[in-house]
């Protein structure tokens, strides 16, 4: 047998049933005449219904086996390929082709069942461990820069965390005494209305006082600034990544959480016992003008209720939590900007990423740390 012929293939009419009977080698340098015989023979009667007889096929490359896929059809020839006689690399090279020219199927149809309820859940679990190991990762790497630069002055960023201090803190005033301020009007009048059934409407002020020195000052402000200034600091970064510029600066020998973590971080803690403090204020402030206008409580009589029945524990408790969560916020902004992948989607995705994971570690915290003066006593 001559197994360097052209590749060919004849229509033969059978008693039984017509065969094509491919024959020669079918690769690219005869793909031009089998383009045209293969044209042909579609224009025959009975083709479309031959069965396929690749017996006397010599040589086969995927230009030869996409003309046979287009000779007979995909759907025919995978049901034809278990009755020829072919080496098994032809066809699994057909086998292929066939599978490539079909195209993707439809995906399958969704069935919620109990196992894909625990599915997604372990899937959710080990997406929060990724988030908490990556999280803990970064927190080690921003301490040890902290640790590097500490004692190394001509390595500070005072330029860069000035810049973030005002970003961060000095621009969120208005919103922070704003909202803080209409709060605790709300709280003092919810107080005053609850309490004046029992009589005791002067216990507002220790209500109003308590609860934005040691949680809703600090709260609102460090809520207030993780959608503000994380989602900031993340898509930052993120454009950085985008374009480049973190890449960059390793290449140079630069460090980028030195020059980009760092500064933000050391002006966020910076800001928040600020705003958490202004936030004290203004709250405080909202249920005195309320106290005043509803109860007939004097800003006297309240700032002296508040002074001898309320200690400075309380404030040193509210303004001890701002740095930690100040700290978190500003990790969770840079880490969620560091791990864009550069596009425009993925920018949205990580800010959004950063003030859910932001908000959800201050309440967490919080509510841990206000068990834990509770069981101390404090």
């Amino acid at each position: 047998m001559n197994t360097s012929a052209a590749g060919n293939v004849e229509l033969r009419h059978a008693e039984s049933a017509p065969r094509l009977c491919v024959s020669g080698q079918w690769t690219l340098p005869h793909y031009h005449g089998l383009t045209a015989r293969v044209a042909g023979l579609r224009a025959q009667a009975g083709a479309a219904e031959a069965r396929l007889d690749l017996s006397a096929l010599t040589a086969l490359d995927t230009a030869g086996a996409r003309l046979l896929c287009e000779l007979i059809g995909v759907e025919r020839l995978k049901n034809q390929l278990a009755d020829t006689h072919l080496a098994s690399g032809q066809r699994e090279l057909l086998e292929a082709v066939a599978a490539a020219l079909a195209g993707p199927g439809a995906p399958p149809a969704k069935r919620y069942r109990f196992g894909d309820v625990l599915v997604h859940i372990g899937q959710a679990v080990i997406a929060f461990r990724h988030h908490a190991t990556a999280l803990l990762g970064f927190v080690g790497l921003i301490l040890d820069g902290l640790a590097r630069t500490l004692w190394q002055p001509r390595r500070w960023r005072v330029t860069a965390t000035v810049a973030n201090l005002e970003q961060a803190g000095f621009d969120a005033v208005p919103i922070v005494a704003l909202l803080t301020f209409l709060i605790g009007a709300v709280v003092a009048f919810l107080g005053a209305t609850v309490l004046a059934d029992f009589g005791a409407t002067i216990y507002t002020v220790s209500l109003v006082s308590y609860s934005f020195l040691r949680e809703f000052g600090v709260l609102l402000a460090a809520i207030l600034v993780a959608g503000r200034t994380a989602s900031a600091f993340a898509a930052q970064i993120g454009s950085m990544r985008i374009n480049e510029e973190v890449d960059a600066l390793r290449i140079t020998g630069l460090n980028p959480v030195e020059l980009l973590v760092l500064p933000r971080v050391l002006a966020m803690m910076l800001a928040l016992p600020i705003l958490a403090f202004i936030a004290m204020a203004c709250g405080i402030a909202g249920g005195i003008v309320v106290c005043a206008l509803k109860l007939d409580i004097s800003p006297g009589m309240f700032l002296s209720v508040l002074a001898n029945d309320i200690g400075p524990r309380h404030f040193f408790i509210g303004i001890g939590k701002a740095p930690v969560f100040a700290f978190l916020i500003a990790a969770i902004g840079c880490l969620e900007g560091f791990r864009v992948s550069g596009s425009a989607q993925s920018v949205g995705e990580h800010t959004t990423s950063a003030v859910v994971q932001s908000i959800f570690t201050v309440i967490v915290v919080d509510a841990i740390a206000a068990l834990f003066c509770m069981e101390m006593g404090w």
